[in-house]
């Protein structure tokens, strides 16, 4: 290093010391990357924020896939490490999950090269949705959808920490998750990722994610943790027709209210890493947003992680959305507006075009810079560059008792029973029964996808647990007959055959209730687009059949996302959702029927009753009239299958005594409520309670109600318990037409069970800060 780049440095350092103090950074960890910086060519900081697929770098045909037994291509490694200095690398290979030793070996050796060519680790990505998706023997939880159905804060942080840990333990330090997205259409393939469709909900969760994923110290992620990634930032989860990676169109307000908070909620609780919306938010590509990427959530949010694309995105802003003329293009126009790391994933070329852009100067060197900073600080905050590769042996943990024994906890919890006509539920173990449909005999369903392979196909042939549906059921009861009716063809999961229905009508004359397991096969992302919501025609076909024998049936649904099923459920006596449970689902499902658990799932959305007719319980008023005094009368009611916050239990729990410490409240307040429950029924179970508020006047159209607060109880048969849940007066604020949060002084409805109670705003006020940290009166 030259005398000249010494002063620039010591220069440079003297002004970080001051901005570290000011926006709470580690001043060590600054020193040390713009030291770094300072050696570094532009083709090493280009190749920095490159990210490649590791079927690049694998011998095999082409970089689309890889041979197994994988072997690293030595060729296409020196290409990608040495001569185009990737600093990234992400995925498996083939699709193929390893095991823990392969990991060890396949990491190693790239580090390996890594290093002895820039001096810097490359920083390795995985999508651990549920569990360490590519790694044999992996601990697998229910999917986000199920996990939030549990209402149980610490069972959603335990399992992050379990991912963590088995994922670390695979030398993969930056993992691709939570989903921050709300599932607020019934149709979007994508539902099961998230944690539903309320911004508190998915807010509350993401946050306990966070805290499992990296631990405590954002600055220095241990050996058991990595760095998180929120998905995807922003808007992605509405889209207007349903299908994935397809246009949204959300009003500011909405969009900043309830799109955007549970971001601003994860980016204060300290997350690293972010990745962006692969669509279209009211008519501009997010890639492509510098307000949203730069502004909103660099700025605004004063974010100091990475921005990362999700997978080849920057090619779709020219292939598919038609605002860049070529790749180069797209390059400039999506880091001008803010991206740091491009998952290329295949396109070698795209280091060319980057340092062309450079010199051309189309994109200036700061913004690079800017993007490299973020890069090594995130390498840092990893302990990368003190212990590139970690030993798997340490790991002992990994996909042992204990961390089965959460995930079964969590897949417990998760279980939700819709109806339970006469108590037909639970079962007795000498009750002769047939067991049907296409998921009752399938381990893959019971995963969902991103489970050893993307679409979840390699299950069956990777994983040791093989208790079904069916099997669970067989361990509870003296005397089960299966047949299956409708089954998945096993090469085309999005296709069914009729295997046979008349056999299965035939099974149930002897039997004497009928357990059928129904749903959806596993997909994901774009594969999970559909045009119809309706369950299966050959799955509803099934059922009506078993209903003319006049055997009760149990509904046990298996499915990513709620599809209507509103000709066939007056039919069943029972409704069980199970959601995507993971390895532990077929066990728990058949404790919850035979009575060996008490249910105590609750719905994280709304279940529509019609295809054509979806909506969320935080509808406008106007969504719900009766009718319409004067010249016409109308009804614009809502016929729903089943309320956000509904699951049954099989005992029953009273709500009294509601009440909180301020009925009046200014902005600076925190109110706590407080109400009494009994369990009135004769057996032990949990309950979570939810605290709705509702805005009786504003000057923009209040929700009809929106979830507050939450907190899950265990009581025993006559136990009465007090509960208290604290609300900070600034979540009583909604977001105006200029995209401002305000608090307007009058009245709001608390409702917690069948208890009521007003409690007022005394005075008006604007938040200056998406944190609602600070304010002005209005």
């Amino acid at each position: 290093m030259n005398k000249v780049i010494v002063i620039a440095v010591v220069i440079a350092l003297s002004g970080f010391f001051t901005s570290c103090q000011k926006d709470n950074r580690n001043a060590t960890i600054e020193m040390q990357i713009e030291a770094l910086l300072a050696q570094m060519t532009v083709e090493e900081k280009v190749g920095q924020t490159a990210q490649f697929t590791l079927d690049v770098i694998g011998e095999g045909e082409n970089v689309y896939s890889s041979h197994f037994p994988f072997k690293l291509d030595k060729v296409m490694l020196n290409d990608v490490l040495v001569n185009r200095k990737a600093g990234s690398i992400l995925n498996t290979a083939s699709n193929t999950p390893f095991t823990i030793e392969e990991w060890h070996k396949v990491v190693s050796q790239i580090q390996e090269v890594a290093i002895k060519s820039t001096g810097i680790p490359v920083i390795y990505g995985i999508d651990a949705i549920h569990g360490t998706t590519y790694t044999q023997k992996a601990t697998f939880l229910p999917q986000q959808i199920g996990q939030a159905a549990t209402f149980n804060r610490d069972l959603v942080r335990k399992g992050a920490e379990i991912t963590a840990y088995e994922t670390r333990a695979s030398n993969l330090p930056w993992n691709f998750s939570p989903v921050l997205d709300l599932g607020r259409n019934a149709a979007w393939p994508r539902i099961w990722e998230t944690f539903g469709e309320d911004v508190f909900l998915v807010s509350e969760m993401g946050e306990e994610v966070i805290k499992g994923y990296q631990g405590t110290n954002k600055d220095s992620i241990g050996k058991y943790h990595v760095a998180a990634c929120l998905k995807h930032y922003l808007g992605y989860g509405s889209p207007v027709n349903g299908k994935d990676r397809t246009p949204a169109n959300i009003p500011l307000q909405e969009l900043i209210e309830k799109h955007y908070e549970p971001f601003v909620r994860a980016v204060e609780a300290g997350a690293l890493t972010v990745m962006v919306n692969s669509g279209i938010v009211n008519g501009e590509s997010v890639h492509a947003s510098y307000n949203m990427i730069t502004k909103m959530l660099k700025h605004d949010l004063n974010f100091d992680g990475v921005v990362v694309t999700d997978w080849q995105d920057i090619n779709n802003l020219y292939e598919r959305d038609r605002i860049a003329e070529n790749d180069k293009e797209a390059i400039k126009i999506a880091f001008n507006a803010g991206i740091d790391v491009a998952m290329v994933p295949y396109d070698v070329s795209y280091t060319d075009y980057f340092i062309e852009l450079i010199d051309e100067g189309d994109i200036p060197m700061e913004r690079l810079n800017d993007a490299v900073r973020r890069i090594l600080r995130l390498k840092y905050r990893l302990g990368l560059f003190e212990k590139p590769v970690f030993d798997y042996s340490e790991y002992k943990k990994l996909a042992g008792e204990e961390h089965k024994i959460k995930a079964r906890k969590t897949a417990e919890e998760s279980i939700t029973l819709l109806k339970n006509d006469k108590n037909i539920l639970p079962l007795s173990n000498e009750q002769r029964i047939l067991v049907t449909g296409p998921n009752a005999h399938s381990m893959r369903t019971l995963q969902g996808g991103w489970t050893l392979s993307w679409q979840g196909d390699g299950v069956e042939r990777f994983i040791d647990n093989k208790n079904s549906f069916l099997t669970s059921i067989k361990a509870h009861a003296l005397d089960v007959v299966y047949a299956p009716g409708v089954s998945y063809r096993k090469n085309a999961y999005w296709k069914e055959e009729t295997t046979n229905i008349t056999e299965a009508v035939e099974a149930a004359q002897n039997v004497d209730v009928i357990i059928a397991c129904l749903g959806e096969n596993t997909y994901t992302e774009k594969p999970g687009d559909l045009n119809d919501l309706s369950l299966s025609e050959n799955q509803r076909n099934l059922v009506k059949e078993l209903a003319k024998t006049g055997k009760p049936i149990v509904l046990v649904l298996n499915e990513g996302r709620p599809r209507t099923i509103s000709d066939i459920e007056p039919l069943v006596n029972a409704v069980v959702q199970t959601y995507l449970p993971g390895t532990f689902g077929g066990e728990v499902t058949a404790d919850v029927l035979f009575g060996i658990t008490n249910p105590s799932g609750k719905l994280p959305y709304t279940y529509p009753k019609h295809p054509n007719s979806l909506m969320n319980y935080d509808y406008k008023s106007a969504e719900n009239r009766t009718d319409m005094q004067g010249a016409y009368n109308y009804g614009a009611v809502q016929d729903l299958q089943y309320d956000f916050g509904h699951g049954l239990s099989y005992t029953t729990f009273a709500y009294s005594n509601l009440n909180v410490d301020k009925v009046n409240f200014s902005p600076s307040d925190s109110l706590t409520f407080s109400v009494d429950i009994t369990n009135t029924g004769n057996r032990a179970g949990k309950e979570t309670v939810l605290l709705f508020a509702s805005d009786l006047y504003a000057s923009i159209t209040p929700d009809n109600r929106r979830l507050k607060g939450f907190e899950k109880i265990k009581l025993e048969p006559g136990e009465t318990q007090n509960v208290q849940i604290k609300v900070k007066a600034s979540d009583f604020a909604f977001v105006n037409l200029d995209g401002e949060w305000v608090l307007e002084d009058g009245e709001f409805k608390i409702q917690i069970g069948n208890e009521l109670l007003m409690i007022r705003a005394t005075q008006s006020c604007k938040w200056t800060n998406a944190f609602k940290n600070k304010y002005t009166n209005t």
